[in-house]
């Protein structure tokens, strides 16, 4: 297959506008997603040269290079380590990509894997939400050999701004959950902040102006600003996601005998609200548990 063919598997929220910048950029894809409908939309979509397969083994032996953007650890383990996942279709030479954002040992088995059949492997999770996503502003965070990096690299460049490769393989991973740990606990800092705010009399809006000039200024609140401001909590990233996220980076930090108090606080409020049936909703609804517990809605 030419080098410009590329497996993708996963279309949910990031991976299909991940997908469409590769498609846009020239790249001729084979892809495939748990949901097949899913994966026949994108293939008929602008008119592009895009096959669908109908396994993740069949991507991996359609193509040269192969990227996943998958939920959580599992979801990974399945599609790359299956009878039918993409190492059984996998060949000498072949560079595989995880963007998924899984456990560090996962992405190390995946890579182990890749190895014995002599593929290269990189975890490669990401940052940046689906704005991010569709903009091409990505942050990835690289584990993995150096050859296999540089070989990813402009692929890499199209999907994302902040490209850094950390060390070998699981760096990435360890990178991702100290991203999700400031993710996490800075929405819920900015969300008690709104709520103070706001049952004071001061104006939510107003108070984001001018905190975002100063030292308090931060991403959440320029991307994530009209979420609080409108109650919108249509997913961008599903708050059942970053829960999954606290606990890979709770598990990684119990293994090295790391405190970290306030993610096992965030952690749980995170649980509540995913009890309370609402983990399909935007991670900035971590907000509507500050305002049921204070009685006020800003």
């Amino acid at each position: 297959m030419p080098e410009n063919t590329i497996g993708f598997i996963g279309l949910g929220i990031m991976g299909e506008p991940m997908a469409a910048n590769l498609r846009r950029a020239g790249y001729q894809l084979v892809v495939h997603n748990r949901t097949r409908s899913k994966a026949e939309e994108f293939a008929s979509s602008e008119n592009a040269d895009t096959e669908v397969a109908d396994s993740p083994k069949e991507v991996a032996e359609r193509t040269d290079v192969v990227i996943t953007m998958l939920p959580d650890s599992p979801d990974v383990e399945q599609v790359y380590l299956g009878d039918d996942g993409v190492i059984a279709g996998a060949r000498d030479g072949q560079l595989l990509i995880d963007m998924s954002s899984i456990a560090p040992s996962v992405a190390r088995a995946v890579f182990d894997a890749a190895s014995a059949v002599g593929a290269a492997a990189l975890d490669a999770p990401v940052s940046g939400g689906d704005v991010g996503a569709r903009e091409g502003t990505l942050s990835i965070m690289v584990g993995g050999p150096s050859e296999a990096f540089d070989r990813a690299l402009p692929l890499f460049e199209l999907l994302g701004k902040t490209i850094v490769r950390l060390g070998e393989a699981g760096a990435g991973q360890t990178a991702k959950a100290c991203n999700q740990i400031l993710v996490a606990v800075t929405i819920e800092a900015v969300s008690e902040a709104l709520v103070l705010a706001s049952k004071a009399g001061v104006d939510p809006a107003k108070l984001l102006d001018v905190l975002s000039g100063g030292l308090a200024g931060n991403k959440v609140m320029e991307v994530r600003r009209r979420n609080f401001l409108e109650h919108d909590f249509t997913p961008g990233f599903k708050l059942a996601l970053h829960h999954k996220d606290l606990g890979i980076a709770l598990r990684t930090a119990r293994e090295l005998d790391v405190y970290v108090p306030t993610t096992a606080l965030v952690d749980q409020m995170l649980a509540a609200l995913e009890a309370a049936g609402e983990g399909g909703l935007d991670h900035s609804a971590l907000l509507t548990l500050i305002e049921r517990q204070s009685s006020h809605k800003i």
